[in-house]
């Protein structure tokens, strides 16, 4: 099992400036929560309960206020500061010591997955022991995304084209990634692309070189939104509120997959209620106990 995390939090959020020019992107609100708790709620889904988050230099602060204790979900959080971005595989470069040679997942913290059977998918992902595993969604404009063709016999990788000008296939590599240990090594030695920057892409591409790349798909029934851009941040945040407001349960309440994995009790809720204040949020952690 993969017991290790990354939440990459960093970045300059330019597509949602000026919003971002006050506050992390990750910790504006997607409906009634804050949006690095979507990401969050992924790892704890798949079991993970070792996380580290990287974040901006200069926002440590912010992300305090938010987890004052680091362990209080039942998981340990640790945080990295990062001067500048440098790509996504730079978060495997800054979490080495974190990681300390065990598999890894990470997870975009601007990614928001939601499905019925998104659990029995991460928990699978999550049993990973050699090579990579990338999760695709089918979308209907491959061009502005990372694309993978696949052999549709046994729906192995055959090609990766970051954002294809000829249609190739229409399944995106979503950002939620798993690897092996081999992770750092590769990631150390990939060269900057002409952007200035190491691409996922490439470091996927040494796992498929090396005949270790697979693939897991989110199915119709499954939904990705990449809230990068204000239009797509919106509309996460009303899908995220038609869902709760119809079904009555909570997408991404970290408490509820806490108490469901069994890693809290119900004192911890009602610490977290007092935590959380007077809000519809707590109200709905108090239904739990």
């Amino acid at each position: 099992m993969i017991k290790k995390g990354i939440i990459l939090a960093g970045g300059m959020g330019t597509r949602m400036s000026p919003l971002t020019k006050a506050v992390n992107k990750q910790l504006l609100p997607i409906y009634d929560k804050p949006l690095i708790y979507y990401p969050l709620s992924i790892l704890m889904l798949a079991k993970i309960r070792d996380i580290l988050i990287i974040v901006n230099k200069g926002q440590l602060n912010q992300y305090k206020k938010l987890f004052p204790d680091k362990k209080n979900l039942g998981i340990n959080i640790e945080f990295k500061e990062q001067d500048k971005p440098r790509g996504l595989p730079d978060a495997f470069i800054l979490g080495e010591k974190f990681i300390n040679n065990s598999n890894t997942a990470m997870i975009l913290g601007d990614n928001f997955f939601y499905g019925q059977n998104l659990s029995k998918l991460l928990t699978g992902c999550a049993k990973l022991k050699t090579g990579a595993k990338v999760v695709l969604h089918s979308v209907k404009n491959p061009e502005l995304f990372g694309v993978a063709k696949i052999n549709n016999k046994n729906k192995n990788i055959l090609k990766i084209i970051e954002k294809p000008k000829k249609f190739i296939s229409n399944y995106a590599i979503t950002g939620l990634y798993f690897f092996d240990k081999k992770v750092v090594n590769y990631a150390k030695k990939l060269k900057p692309s002409k952007r200035g920057e190491l691409e996922i892409i490439d470091l996927i591409n040494q796992y498929k070189k090396n005949k270790k790349l697979s693939a897991e798909f989110i199915g119709r029934g499954g939904a990705w939104l990449d809230t990068g851009s204000i239009s797509d941040y919106y509309k996460t945040s009303a899908f995220v509120q038609a869902v709760e407001n119809r079904q009555g349960f909570k997408i991404a309440c970290i408490e509820e997959i806490a108490l469901l994995n069994r890693w809290i009790n119900k004192k911890d809720l009602k610490d977290a209620i007092s935590f959380y204040g007077n809000c519809e949020y707590s109200s709905y952690l108090k239904k739990l106990i």
